[in-house]
């Protein structure tokens, strides 16, 4: 007895060990994540000549703007209206590929045949396509389909995004006892009442983390409402930014570094507020059946 509680004392310590070691090693590679946002949140309420003469120094009462840099930046790029087209863009896209792939993988999940199968075959096959090899072909479909527009460019999002989305969904659906979709049926339910009233409440630890995933790269995507969007219309908010960029590289260094400020925290709040449920819904759409 001795003898085990000792080796079970040795175990715990080395675990202790262990852990510290994680803790520490995982504290440092946050701090190294987290250090750019540092740079820019700091720099944007420097004035110019100071953010590239000093970038790493906090604002001082010789290098502070104030909200100037806010100021001119939202001047400059119509911030606004081009956060309008982002907010359009994101909450649509979201929302339809939440509809959409959970109601997908709810089918494809009960239903074992063989066209089930393809589907969920192509829907897999889809996250490993690069961009780069449909971009110029989906940039002239879009084109002759017309749909340059905030609400046009959400079917295009849909078809990148299902693949993602399907996967995780059929995970969870997985893990759903049967039983109770039997139940809800013989209780009188349709299918789309068993999936709307039974099913897709308690999907919602993955809808959630889809959710979050969707929407940090919808809204931060520059490569694709920048080939499909009409520019001279509609401009999100990373292609607002961009033109901050001037001739020969001259680049407003101070306001862009306040749009990025704005750009980002939406995002961050969105994540802050929804993260508990992302560990949750990542796990449960690991579960195989």
């Amino acid at each position: 007895m001795a003898k085990q509680r000792d080796e079970n004392q040795v175990s715990s310590l080395r675990r202790a060990k262990h852990g510290w070691i994680g803790t520490i090693l995982f504290s440092v590679l946050s701090a190294a994540w987290l250090y750019p946002v540092y740079l820019v949140g700091i720099n944007a309420f420097k004035k110019k000549a100071f953010i590239t003469r000093e970038p790493f120094r906090l604002p001082d009462a010789r290098s502070f703007f104030g909200i100037r840099n806010f100021v001119n930046g939202v001047e400059k790029t119509d911030f606004f209206s081009a956060a309008k087209n982002s907010v359009i863009i994101t909450v649509g896209s979201v929302a339809v590929i939440l509809l959409c792939t959970s109601m997908c993988a709810w089918y494809l999940t009960r239903v074992h045949d063989r066209v089930s199968a393809a589907i969920y075959t192509l829907c897999l096959f889809s996250m490993i396509v690069p961009f780069q090899m449909v971009m110029f072909p989906l940039s002239k479909l879009a084109n002759l389909m017309r749909l340059g527009s905030p609400v046009g460019i959400i079917p295009v999002y849909l078809g990148f995004g299902a693949g993602l989305a399907v996967f995780m969904f059929c995970g969870f659906v997985k893990s759903i006892p049967l039983e109770i979709e039997e139940a809800a049926m013989i209780d009188g339910c349709t299918p789309l009442q068993t999936f709307f009233w039974v099913v897709f409440p308690i999907m919602k630890p993955t809808t959630i983390t889809v959710a979050i995933l969707q929407a940090m790269w919808i809204w931060n995507d520059y490569l694709l409402p920048y080939l499909v969007l009409d520019l001279k219309k509609y401009k999100t908010i990373p292609i607002v930014i961009q033109y901050l960029k001037g001739g020969y590289g001259a680049v407003d260094w101070g306001t862009m570094m306040a749009m990025l400020v704005l750009a980002i925290v939406p995002v961050i709040v969105f994540y802050a507020s929804c993260q508990r449920y992302i560990i949750r819904g990542v796990v449960a759409g690991a579960v195989k059946g």
